[in-house]
């Protein structure tokens, strides 16, 4: 059966993607080059808005199944533990007033058991570019991998397919990308018992980062040079870990585990990208296809959700003023322009997932009220690159504070 849209990439966007339309009665095709999930640190910590989006898909049980840590607190500290700035979630307005660490591959599982029977997954699959009718608009894509037809047709496609997104060169899109003078190392640190909280340690090397995970587990993020770790072998990464310790104080009772975890490093580029345009005839962008922050910041995934629902919202509201389209089975025939109208609307907000603009709006306070000299050097920490110098990415005296959109990747709340 041809596909009502074809979505390019099994991620939580992509899946997410998916469920929203398929929700609303569409053949949905999601295509992903990867055999089997991946395994990587990334999508692990889900913010309140967030929750709400999985409360109302039925999908948060299944991530409290699957062991999710529920935690009320971002603490900014100083290398010793010292609090230099708390933020509760326990003070935002309604009922959403945590956050989840969760693996990234649980998530991805608790939004495919939900899919409508209209969904179908298929791995495997290469997309590597797109279609276009006799007018230029984007009407499918090309695929290869599977030994099935190369070419799929569809009214509307889904890029989820990542920074690096094909469909997003393919349809022409242009992209602002600026990569971070700085690596962040991950470590899945197994027998840490943390607290309930992300605890940032603001540190003469950068950023750490620290987070619980299911099973006993806690996450690890190290600010680092982006040569620091080119052919270490375990002995000058023992050493390493020694520096790390002296620098950090706060996490010497992790040293055990820590040192344990060393072989489960990963090393992480990290970019800053915004896509010109979130969609072009025939074609949406959806993730971090259209736009990626640091993932300290921990809006990633959140994102992705978000524009997921946004494009939900609008279907839905179009198919409830429509019902003589659905009845006709015509409501794809109005999904290039939803889409693109759901598009349009995200390029001109800030993508909030904290939880909506009044809960950013309490948070914001609570931050201004405590310091906004912490809130500089926060992001002046983000800014820097491990030799100690900085980017200028704050403003100029008499520039005023900050926006929030430009200020959202250097945040982690």
């Amino acid at each position: 059966m041809k596909p009502d849209v074809v979505v390019a990439g099994a991620g939580a966007g992509g899946l997410a993607s998916a469920r929203a339309l398929g929700a609303l009665g569409l053949h949905v095709l999601v295509l992903d080059r990867r055999a089997a999930p991946a395994t990587v640190a990334k999508g692990e910590i889900l913010q309140p808005e967030t929750i709400r989006i999985l409360d109302r898909w039925a999908a948060l049980e299944a991530l409290h199944a699957a062991g999710a840590r529920p935690v009320s607190r971002l603490a900014i500290r100083d290398p010793e533990g010292r609090p230099l700035l708390c933020l509760e979630y326990g003070l935002l307005p309604g009922p959403y007033r945590q956050i989840f660490c969760a693996d990234y591959a649980d998530l991805q599982a608790a939004l495919a058991d939900g899919l409508a029977s209209g969904v179908q997954i298929r791995r495997g699959v290469r997309v590597g570019g797109v279609l276009r009718d006799r007018d230029g608009r984007i009407a499918g894509v090309q695929v290869a991998g599977d030994g099935t037809d190369p070419e799929i047709r569809a009214p509307l496609v889904i890029a989820a397919d990542g920074m690096s997104s094909r469909l997003r060169k393919a349809a022409g899109v242009e992209v602002d990308r600026k990569e971070y003078p700085h690596r962040l190392l991950a470590f899945d640190v197994a027998g840490a018992d943390v607290a309930d909280e992300v605890s940032a340690y603001r540190t003469g090397r950068g950023l750490c980062l620290v987070y619980p995970l299911p099973g006993g587990r806690c996450r690890l993020y190290v600010q680092v040079r982006p040569d620091e770790f080119r052919d270490k072998g375990m002995t000058a990464l023992t050493g390493w870990c020694d520096r790390l310790l002296a620098d950090v104080p706060a996490i010497r009772p992790l040293e055990t585990a820590v040192r344990a975890s060393l072989h489960r490093r990963q090393l992480l580029a990290v970019y800053r990208l915004r896509a010109e345009r979130l969609s072009v005839p025939g074609l949406a962008l959806v993730g971090e296809a259209a736009h990626a922050v640091h993932p300290m910041a921990a809006q990633g995934v959140n994102s992705s959700l978000a524009d997921a629902e946004a494009i939900n919202a609008r279907a839905t509201a179009l198919a409830g003023q429509n019902q003589a389209l659905i009845a006709a089975n015509k409501l794809v025939d109005m999904l290039p322009p939803l889409v693109e109208a759901a598009a349009h609307g995200l390029e001109g907000s800030s993508l909030t997932v904290l939880n909506g603009s009044q809960g950013l709006s309490d948070i914001a306070t609570g931050v201004a009220a405590q310091g906004l000299a912490v809130y500089q050097t926060l992001r002046d920490a983000l800014a820097a690159g491990a030799d100690g110098r900085h980017r200028r990415d704050t403003p100029a005296d008499g520039e005023g504070p900050p926006s929030a959109d430009r200020s959202r990747d250097a945040v982690p709340a």
